[in-house]
């Protein structure tokens, strides 16, 4: 939640009117727990996207994460949400979190320059998805959207 990156993309989403929650998963910050190999933090999201559902049930809901949340985001919200939103998707993984069998709106925002993601890597794994999908590339410096938050921050304005 303390990160530079999933700050501008809750801000982006509220600016379109979005209600957005920021959490830790386990064991990260102040958060309880230890890290569980992606199994415990898809709980995680799932438990605070029933918070959010249950809260506002009638409003459509978007599911997002950067980095490695955008590989659990992914997973949760395929089938589920409205959209998925996945921010500095770590393309150079080999498991690709169940995404040839995703039909939910996708859309992948990358920095050119990253290193857990490659432009060849993403638009390599973008070309084999179904369907609505989408790939924004921002020219950043880094992993971490260096030089173009701004940039970041603007593309929610057209997705």
């Amino acid at each position: 939640m303390h990160n530079k990156v999933v700050y501008r993309i809750a801000r982006g989403l509220r600016s379109t009117g979005a209600v957005v929650l920021r959490f830790n998963y386990r064991g990260v910050h102040l958060s309880e727990g230890a890290y569980d190999e992606g199994e415990g933090e898809l709980d995680d999201a799932r438990a605070a996207l029933d918070y959010l559902r249950e809260r506002y049930p009638a409003l459509p809901f978007t599911v997002a994460g950067f980095s490695f949340g955008s590989r659990i985001a992914l997973r949760l919200g395929c089938g589920i949400a409205r959209r998925v939103i996945a921010v500095g998707f770590p393309a150079s993984y080999k498991d690709k979190a169940g995404l040839d069998t995703c039909t939910t709106q996708r859309v992948f925002i990358q920095s050119t320059r990253d290193q857990f993601g490659s432009v060849e890597q993403i638009e390599a794994i973008f070309e084999t998805l179904p369907e609505p999908k989408q790939l924004h590339l921002i020219d950043a410096r880094d992993h971490f959207f260096a030089g173009a938050l701004d940039a970041l921050e603007a593309v929610f304005k057209v997705i």
